[in-house]
C-alpha cells in the first residue's frame, strides 16, 4: 500500500500568530521534498467517531484580507466540486456554485 505524507510548518510571533506557513508533500520526485510557501491554509476532517467536521484554519498576519476573502470564496468553490465528484449530488454542488459567484460580486464591489 502507498503511502503519501503532507507536512505543514507554521512558525509563530511572540504573540503566537503565524508569520509563515510552508509545506512539504512526499510525492514530490527527487529525494528530498521541495518546501513550499502559503499565506494561508484551510483543513477540515471528518470525525467518523464523533460525526461532526474538525477544521484548523491559518493563515499569515501580512496577507491581505482581500485575498484571504478570496481564499475562502476559492475554498468553497473547490468543495462544490468536491460535492459533485464525490456524491454526484450536481444541484447541490449548482448551490455552492451561486454562492461563489454572490460572493464573487460582492467582494468586486469591495474594490
Amino acid at each position: 500500500m502507498k503511502k503519501s505524507e503532507l507536512r505543514f510548518t507554521v512558525t509563530l510571533d511572540e504573540q503566537k500568530v503565524p508569520e509563515s506557513i510552508t509545506w512539504q508533500s512526499s510525492d514530490e520526485a527527487g529525494d528530498q521534498p521541495n518546501e513550499h510557501t502559503a499565506h494561508a491554509v484551510n483543513i477540515s476532517i471528518w470525525n467518523k467517531q464523533e460525526a461532526g467536521t474538525m477544521r484548523i484554519g491559518l493563515w499569515t498576519k501580512d496577507m491581505p484580507a482581500a485575498q484571504l476573502k478570496r481564499f475562502y470564496v476559492d475554498t468553497i468553490g473547490a468543495l462544490g466540486e468536491d460535492v459533485a465528484r464525490a456524491t454526484d449530488d450536481t444541484a447541490m454542488a449548482d448551490r455552492i456554485n451561486e454562492l461563489c459567484h454572490q460572493l464573487l460580486q460582492a467582494l468586486n464591489t469591495e474594490a
